[in-house]
């Protein structure tokens, strides 16, 4: 039988959210206090579908502006088909855990190598969308040699992301900027709230798919319509996030680059890089797929996945 376990989570109830930046959760200092060196890993909400622990569970990182329930159903499915635990996860500055000024990638990559160890899910198969690819990356280069625990990462899936920078495909500041321009009048109706926005982002936002994405982040605090996504923390570390940190190690572990046919997030130029960094990487495209394959094409992405854990 398939049972959630769920994170603790931070409280927010009675806070006044920021009517700047639109968000409603306590912001979590940046350092460690250990001279800055490490960031703090924060507690990240999560859920963890139980089975066998045997075998290394999957693990899904979503991408920017996204959450852990973007993989509900696919989570369900996969913990059935293959009999694994599978664990869903909200960044940093997402979802329902805590808020940060600190967005950077070493932070994300703190954060699951603080958690996952906690959860006993060492090894496992990290599976990231987009900036949350970029995270599993990256844990997978920074524990690969010289190291301890090397074994943290078992195998790794990039879904429709490389090791580079992505600015020129990416959408994403416009987004963020459309997001910081709504206006949401007081004591608004629940039944308005949401055309009122999606409304407001239309004349910067045609794609009424994306739209729809971007609403998930809407939520009601205190009897105001607020983001719940950290807007000034990802605007102020955009470029970071587009980027992707440095690095001269590579990951000698099975890789997987799952593509989108339809999209142009990676380039035949980056292939090289891919090669440099993950000398065991494949590469597989989904057709009829955007950026968000899992949810353009569900059962082929999920059908890729379980070919690579084969």
């Amino acid at each position: 039988m398939l049972s959630w376990t769920r994170a603790w989570r931070l409280p927010y109830g009675g806070l006044e959210p920021s009517r700047t930046s639109l968000s409603r959760l306590p912001v979590a200092p940046s350092s460690s206090g250990r001279g800055g060196a490490e960031p703090r890993p924060l507690p990240l909400s999560y859920k963890l579908l139980d089975g066998e622990a045997a075998r290394p569970a999957l693990v899904f990182l979503h991408g920017l502006f996204g959450c852990k329930t973007n993989f509900n159903s696919i989570a369900k499915a996969l913990a059935q088909q293959t009999g694994r635990r599978v664990l869903t996860v909200d960044a940093r500055n997402h979802g329902d855990s805590p808020h940060s000024p600190d967005m950077s990638y070493e932070a994300m990559s703190q954060d699951l190598q603080d958690l996952l160890p906690q959860l006993g899910l060492v090894p496992c198969v990290l599976i990231g969308h987009s900036m949350g690819g970029k995270t599993a990356m990256l844990l997978a280069l920074q524990r690969s040699s010289s190291l301890p625990q090397p074994e943290l990462v078992e195998r790794l899936v990039a879904v429709d992301i490389s090791p580079v920078e992505t600015t020129s495909v990416s959408d994403f500041p416009a987004y963020m900027a459309a997001m910081r321009a709504i206006n949401i009048p007081d004591e608004v109706p629940r039944s308005c709230a949401r055309k009122l926005v999606d409304k407001q982002l239309s004349s910067l936002i045609q794609d009424m798919a994306v739209r729809q994405f971007l609403l998930t982040n809407l939520v009601e605090a205190d009897g105001r319509f607020v983001w719940r996504v950290n807007l000034d923390a990802l605007a102020q570390h955009v470029d970071k996030i587009l980027a992707f940190p440095p690095r001269q190690e590579s990951y000698p572990g099975p890789t997987l680059f799952l593509l989108g046919g339809n999209s142009d997030f990676v380039h035949p130029s980056h292939h090289a890089e891919i090669k440099r960094l993950f000398p065991r990487a494949q590469t597989q495209t989904v057709p009829n797929a955007g950026h968000w394959i899992h949810a353009d094409r569900p059962q082929d992405f999920m059908a890729a996945i379980r070919g690579f854990l084969a």
